[in-house]
């Protein structure tokens, strides 16, 4: 069975890295008794602080949900960094992370899980009371560490929500940026950005505008949009 994952020991700080990569075991672990055993195995191998570094579109919901309850109940801290995608199952796993680290060039995305099912309606209607208690399994995660409302969690996760690293740190699904050296950041809906931009056109435009022997009424910012006014129109 191919692993998905990657142990890294630092020799000095005795610190532990995972690299969790590709798709999340290509077997479902519903009923395997193998690979949660190797992955418990080896996180438990060592103690102190564990970095876990996440590429990965998903894959078995399962699987994510056991190395979730892993990382939740591992008595070193854990800090995620997501330096490429943290997509699906992938999401579910970040969530472990006292600390949730994005890279500015990183996405987030969750959705409704999904299954395919053969049969009659029985089973049709079978298949989607699990896909439901499924998804409530996934908001609990979601919520804990989002502090969101389950029914906003819900939408998001019906309009499969992708997340650049600003949006999931609005959203409570991540806490900070990589290779950020401040943790301000200035709120995209204030208009505060807007403002200044204005204002520093006008400057500009100010300064290279001809001077005219007359005197001109009005402020200079209500001349300037007089006359973009008539360029415009």
């Amino acid at each position: 069975m191919r692993k998905f994952w990657n142990w890294v020991r630092d020799e000095t700080t005795e610190e532990r890295t995972l690299y969790l990569n590709g798709e999340i075991s290509d077997e479902t672990w519903y009923g395997d008794e193998v690979t949660p055993k190797m992955f418990r195995d080896e996180l438990m191998a060592g103690t102190g602080d564990v970095t876990v570094w996440i590429n990965s579109p998903g894959g078995d919901v399962f699987a994510a949900a056991q190395i979730y309850n892993m990382l939740m109940d591992y008595t070193g801290k854990v800090t995620v960094k997501i330096d490429g995608l943290a997509a699906s199952a992938a999401s579910v796993i970040a969530m472990a992370g006292g600390d949730v680290y994005m890279s500015p060039v990183s996405m987030m995305m969750i959705h409704n899980p999904s299954t395919i099912a053969i049969g009659d309606s029985e089973e049709m209607l079978r298949a989607k009371a699990l896909l439901d208690e499924v998804k409530e399994s996934i908001i609990n995660a979601y919520e804990l560490k989002s502090g969101l409302s389950r029914a906003k969690i819900s939408h998001l996760m019906d309009a499969e929500t992708w997340m650049n690293a600003n949006k999931a740190i609005e959203l409570g699904f991540a806490d900070k940026i990589l290779f950020m050296e401040s943790d301000e950041r200035i709120p995209l809906d204030t208009g505060q950005g807007l403002i200044f931009s204005r204002a520093a056109v006008y400057n500009s435009l100010l300064g290279k505008m001809p001077k005219k022997p007359k005197p001109k009424t009005g402020t200079p910012i209500e001349q300037l949009e007089k006359r973009l006014f008539l360029i415009s129109h």
